[in-house]
């Protein structure tokens, strides 16, 4: 309480606030005063920053919150960089009267986002200072300095992480100051993972006994990344001084000294490619570093922006990985899948260039079916459908109908692909399969016909599924925000996934999941749709609760098909972060252009099969679906349904047939009415008696062109004599079309 008065007489005798005490006033009325007469947010006044720092530290003190909000935008909107906000709190020397005001804003929702934004806008600063190459030289030479200095100098060097190793390892391997190099050497240590890969990448570049001295370092990290290259220089040195040490760090890390470098460099590989914790050195930052040895003997670091970096260092220990063992299938694989990541990922990123030179579908075509075979599968345990869509891509390029369906992997991904969430993957593998044309039945084939059927009619429909509980007003606010974008919702589900599994078992796919529910509740909801095949990577929106946001978004951070968001969202925030949802998880919703697409090619391939009457994947299968399209559709897609219909030897596929000819206007009724023809020729007659005698009718119309088409339809049919008669003699039919 001494501390806040003295606060407020300083704050006082500087002007920011004129407070007149009254006798008689209650004294909560002195701090209503104060804050009606503390500006708000936005408005032209004089503040200097150091004003509105001290206004916000004291208004969250006395828990005028909003306020205090007020005066922190003001200060966020100021223009301070970083290091510039650093140097206003340590020189207001009230960094902990600061730090405790933002922790204790951070728990109240009124002020939540400024506390958070003044926090990382500070946390900003002192790493951008900590990683200044100039404060890093002079924290090195610092470590020679008294106690005081060479603890400070340490922290700071630890804090600055893997941003100051460069600088670090020239003053380990130089030959200077010994006191200092031990000091260096006990930094890196301390720096734990952040100094891993650094020294890791050093050790090939480097003397025997420089080698020693980094080794020496690896051997007190417990961070198994270094184990490939330690084992690597192990098994190839030729200095007993540099394999004992080698030795050393491997059997401190629990290593086995005689291990395959290959598979040991293969599985950092996949580390990274799973985006491992322990192998992001700066976890939510916009930069990651990669490094390299420069013929000089200097560790020369690169940034690179997150999105891309796992998948570039994926690619590059699979290449480490594959000079050493060639032969391994898997590994190149791994490193084609990395290639196609990176470029998923470094979509609308500036200054991504391919790896290697060449796109990844150039290396995923020339390395075989097999090869995208095992992508392929590779992106169906992970639910990756932009990888899935890729490597389906490659293997349609190359493969043969027995690479298609076989199962040399032990599994068939094309065949398991039938089965994904997606419907763009599940759409271009039905295409694969039937350009194959197989001749002999296969796992799945009953599935390929249908799903090519279905993409005629719906393939940019859209299905969601609400997860609110017992609360139905929430349920109905949620519904109506998707159904104005375009989702059909299904109904509600009170008790969760199992009270709606006949409607999920109806839809095409489930493209959605919304969740509005407490943690515990989201988290057994989000257990209970992955155990679901069918909804088992369906994108995921959760609407967290404010106290189980932070927990809930830690817990699915690396999940690309879950999104976490604060549930006090507005109807344009909500639509954003659905449509920014699904282009992680599936590369956005179907667009009208892309559906159009998938109409022409299942159409397309439909035709094929029909044409070539494939004994596996069977038109008839697909009649009951396309007869709807073409009641649906006109234009050139009616004449291509009615093409394929033509070829069903079904009664219902001929009276369809028929029954769109007799509706529609001339110019198409010619083409269906030769669709009729076409089926009677192949079928037989399996028109309804109306019909028949529609069509008698209608070859004795006035226009010649019509007149002429039916009665191919009619010569196609080949009725009896009785029911030529008419056209003969131009007796009346007596009877009309039902």
């Amino acid at each position: 309480m001494l501390r806040d008065t003295t606060t407020l007489h300083r704050l006082t005798t500087r002007g920011i606030l004129a407070l007149t005490v009254c006798v008689g006033v209650p004294a909560v009325s002195v701090f209503d005063a104060a804050a009606q007469q503390t500006p708000a947010a936005g408005e032209n006044t004089a503040r200097t920053p150091e004003e509105l720092l001290a206004n916000f530290i004291h208004f969250i003190k006395i828990a005028r919150y909003d306020v205090a909000a007020g005066e922190g935008r003001s200060l966020l909107d100021s223009g301070l960089s970083p290091t510039a906000f650093v140097d206003l709190v340590d020189a207001s020397g009230e960094l902990d009267r600061f730090e405790s005001a933002v922790a204790r804003g951070l728990r109240v929702e009124a002020v939540q986002p400024i506390a958070a934004g003044l926090n990382d806008l500070y946390r900003k600063g002192r790493l951008e200072r900590a990683r200044d190459p100039d404060e890093i030289a002079r924290n090195i030479a610092l470590l020679d300095g008294t106690m005081g200095e060479r603890l400070s100098a340490r922290s700071r060097l630890i804090a600055a992480g893997e941003y100051a190793m460069s600088q670090l390892l020239e003053t380990l391997l130089g030959d200077g100051n010994l006191s200092i190099r031990a000091r260096v050497q006990q930094v890196m240590i301390g720096m734990g993972r952040q100094a891993v890969i650094p020294l890791s990448e050093s050790l090939a570049g480097l003397s025997p006994d420089l080698q020693e001295r980094v080794l020496n370092v690896l051997a007190a990290i417990p961070y198994r990344a270094s184990l490939p290259a330690v084992t690597a220089l192990y098994q190839q040195t030729g200095s007993s001084g540099v394999r004992a040490a080698a030795g050393r760090v491997i059997k401190a890390l629990g290593g086995d000294p005689e291990a395959s470098p290959a598979m040991l460099y293969a599985a950092l590989a996949e580390g990274y490619y799973e985006h491992r914790d322990e192998l992001t050195s700066f976890p939510g930052e916009e930069f990651q570093l990669i490094w390299d040895m420069s013929p000089e003997r200097v560790l020369r670091m690169n940034a690179i922006q997150t999105p891309i970096y796992h998948d570039t260092m994926a690619m590059r220990m699979s290449e480490r990985s594959l000079r050493l063992d060639p032969s391994s299938s898997e590994t190149l694989a791994l490193w084609i899948a990395s290639a196609f990541r990176r470029e998923i990922d470094g979509e609308g990123l500036e200054h991504v260039e391919p790896v290697a030179g060449r796109d990844a579908m150039y290396y995923a075509v020339a390395a075989g079916p097999s090869i995208g075979q095992r992508i392929l599968a590779r992106a169906i345990d992970s639910r990756d459908t932009p990888l899935a869509r890729r490597a389906i891509a490659a293997v349609e390029r190359t493969a043969g109908v027995d690479a298609l369906t076989g199962g040399d992997l032990g599994r068939r991904p094309l065949l398991e692909a039938l089965g994904f969430h997606s419907r763009r993957v599940q759409i271009e593998a039905a295409l694969a399969l039937a350009h194959s044309q197989p001749m002999e039945t296969f796992d799945g084939a009953e599935r390929v016909v249908p799903i090519l059927a279905g993409a005629i009619r719906n393939a940019d429909e859209r299905f969601a599924v609400v997860l609110s509980g017992s609360d139905r007003e929430e349920y109905d606010r949620i519904r109506g925000i998707l159904e104005r974008s375009g989702y059909n919702v299904l109904p509600p589900a009170d008790r969760g996934i199992d009270d709606i599994m006949g409607p999920i078992s109806e839809a095409p796919g489930i493209d959605l999941i919304v969740t509005s529910l407490n943690g515990a509740d989201t988290v057994a909801a989000h257990d209970r749709a992955r155990a679901e095949p069918r909804l088992a990577a369906a994108p995921m929106f959760i609407l967290a609760r404010s106290a189980d946001a932070l927990d809930l978004e830690r817990r699915y951070r690396r999940d690309r098909t879950v999104l976490v968001r604060r549930d006090a969202l507005t109807t344009d925030q909500f639509i954003a972060a659905v449509d920014l949802l699904e282009q992680h998880a599936v590369g956005g919703a179907i667009t009208e252009d892309e559906a159009r697409m998938y109409t022409s090619r299942s159409l397309a391939a439909l035709r094929d099969l029909a044409v070539a009457r494939n004994p596996v994947l069977r038109i008839d299968d697909a009649a009951l679906p396309l007869i709807s399209a073409l009641d649906e559709t006109g234009g050139s897609i009616q004449g291509d349904i009615a093409e394929v219909l033509a070829h069903v030897d079904q009664a219902r596929a001929q009276v369809a047939l028929a029954d769109a000819a007799f509706d529609a206007s001339s110019g198409v009724r010619i083409a269906l009415l030769a669709k009729v023809a076409d089926s009677a020729k192949r079928f037989g007659n399996m028109l309804e008696p109306r019909q028949v005698e529609y069509l008698i009718r209608l070859a004795s119309d006035d226009d010649l062109a019509t007149a002429t088409a039916a009665a191919a339809v009619v010569g196609a049919l080949d009725l009896p004599n009785t029911d030529l008669v008419p056209l003969i003699t131009g007796s009346p039919v007596h009877a009309d079309r039902a």
